[in-house]
């Protein structure tokens, strides 16, 4: 049941934080270094995460729908980082801020980060990929919600917005779960929540003229968290080749053979 304001209440736009990450593009097949020190990426096409693309659209979903009056993206990495605010920009969102470092950030110190802007603006309501498709965490929704004590609603596949409050159905192993959460929240965003739009060339140079931050990392004064150093990185093994049977009784033998029947 679709929650309404009651006559003579003023419905509050909502102001709306997006996180987007500087990935990888899904579509390039990551290589390993050859000292196993981290994977590729020099020459390599880069993206905004796809589950945070999806966040995006669903907070421009929500503004276009009059639920909300301004979008904000922010990105924590490199100048680079830079690119994809701009296509963030490009698809809707209003302000931009990049927290500039060149130094690995964990899920924890992400969540630091995003909670001092979400303090700072005012933020209704947060909305964050499930996960980046380079370290697969699905730590940082949790972790913020957590700092703030805020209401999450993660793996969300359908939002409604009420007027204080949010109707977010979530994918579970066992099928959906309908959750109704008081604002400000946290929401992660899963794969079918919707398909972002794409950018069209009149918006990317729109983009060019809305405000993007620059803010140092060093500069926030957060505290610190426990370092996490990745060791090594390593390629998967190559699997050996398939065999093809003439029929089943030649595979039931095999089988047994392997010992795996």
């Amino acid at each position: 049941m679709k929650i309404s304001a009651c006559k003579g209440e003023l419905l509050k736009l909502k102001k709306i934080l997006v996180g987007l990450k500087r990935v990888i593009d899904y579509n390039v097949r990551v290589q390993v270094k050859n000292d196993c020190s981290g994977v590729e990426s020099d020459g390599v096409k880069m993206s905004i995460n796809p589950f945070d693309e999806i966040a995006l659209e669903e907070a421009i979903r929500i503004k276009e729908a009059g639920s909300a009056s301004e979008i904000i993206v922010i990105s924590i990495g490199s100048s680079d980082s830079q690119q994809q605010l701009r296509t963030g920009l490009a698809m809707g969102a209003d302000h931009a801020i990049l927290v500039e470092t060149n130094n690995p950030i964990n899920s924890l110190d992400v969540s630091k980060v995003l909670k001092y802007f979400v303090k700072k603006n005012d933020i209704d309501l947060i909305i964050l990929g499930k996960q980046s498709i380079d370290s697969d965490n699905n730590q940082t929704a949790q972790m913020l919600s957590a700092l703030l004590n805020y209401p999450q609603a993660t793996f969300a596949s359908k939002v409604e917005i009420n007027n204080n409050s949010a109707t977010v159905t979530r994918e579970v192993d066992d099928g959906l779960e309908v959750l109704e959460i008081d604002l400000p929240a946290v929401i992660s965003a899963d794969l079918r929540l919707n398909e972002p739009r794409y950018v069209k060339l009149p918006d990317i140079m729109k983009a060019k003229k809305k405000p993007l931050e620059i803010i140092k990392f060093s500069d926030l004064n957060l505290p610190p968290s426990p370092e996490i150093k990745n060791l090594k990185y390593e390629p998967p093994k190559k699997r050996d080749s398939g065999i093809k049977v003439d029929d089943v009784a030649s595979l039931v033998s095999i089988l047994k053979e392997k010992g795996l029947i």
